[in-house]
């Protein structure tokens, strides 16, 4: 078993390290903080509060892990930031604990979260997403797996980004931005199925068909949500996307991105 921490690096006694973690120069750990195997905190990063990184991540120089939410309400009580596996946290960008008392910030496993971005309180991000540089998401956010957010685009408060979604850069989204759809604009746009994306994921041809008519259906048929999502399952029985989309559409809280 091996630690490599820096002799300029601080570790605050009670911080659990992992084998093989690399701790660069001027790198501090707090009390609170648990970091899985071989992971890397680079140069000057600050990982904080009650903080849990899994295996095989990268916080690169000057990112900031587990700082207290922005957030007024929030009075200095235990709450969590967990991040999985194989996740890459570039230059600065900031991540914080949660608000309420044991609830729980979470970022998923093989995500890259470029320079600059930031994970408010509260937020949950699937396994697979890119958030690109500036990525700026206010509380409560839900990103799912596989979505990718272009650079410098905003989310509002309890907005939710669909599981393969694709958001053009400079985006302003204060409603929800479907699974499976491209949407980008200030204020956003749907502009058809991420058919693409679909195609390098492993999605078959028949499902992204389906997925495509589903689209229509909900967008471009003039249609009530309840009435397009009636539709969607009627035309499409057992397909668990279909079925994914319907149930995403007849949730939304926010309202759909158009």
């Amino acid at each position: 078993m091996s630690v490599e921490i820096h002799p300029a690096a601080f570790v605050e006694p009670g911080a659990q390290l992992g084998v093989d973690v690399v701790v660069e120069p001027g790198a501090v750990i707090g009390p609170h903080v648990t970091i899985g195997d071989r992971t890397r905190i680079g140069s000057h990063a600050l990982v904080t509060g009650w903080t849990r990184i899994g295996s095989d991540c990268q916080l690169h120089h000057g990112a900031v892990a587990g700082s207290p939410p922005q957030d007024l309400k929030y009075a200095g009580q235990v709450s969590y930031l967990e991040i999985g596996n194989h996740t890459v946290i570039r230059e600065f960008a900031t991540l914080t604990l949660s608000t309420e008392p044991g609830a729980t910030t979470r970022v998923g496993s093989h995500v890259l979260l470029m320079a600059y971005s930031h994970i408010a309180h509260n937020c949950q991000v699937g396994d697979h997403c890119i958030l690109a540089n500036a990525v700026q998401m206010a509380g409560y956010v839900t990103v799912d797996d596989w979505a990718i957010l272009g650079g410098a685009t905003l989310v509002h408060q309890f907005a939710r980004i669909g599981r393969h979604a694709m958001v053009g850069g400079g985006s302003r989204l204060s409603q929800d931005a479907s699974p499976f759809v491209k949407t980008a604009g200030s204020p956003p746009r749907n502009a058809g199925i991420n058919r693409i994306g679909l195609e390098r994921r492993g999605i078959s041809t028949a499902v992204i068909d389906a997925l495509d008519r589903c689209y229509r259906l909900l967008f471009r048929e003039g249609l009530t949500v309840d009435t397009a999502v009636a539709r969607m399952r009627a035309e499409f029985p057992g397909i668990p996307e279909v079925e994914h989309w319907a149930r995403f559409a007849e949730t939304s809280a926010r309202g759909l991105t158009r």
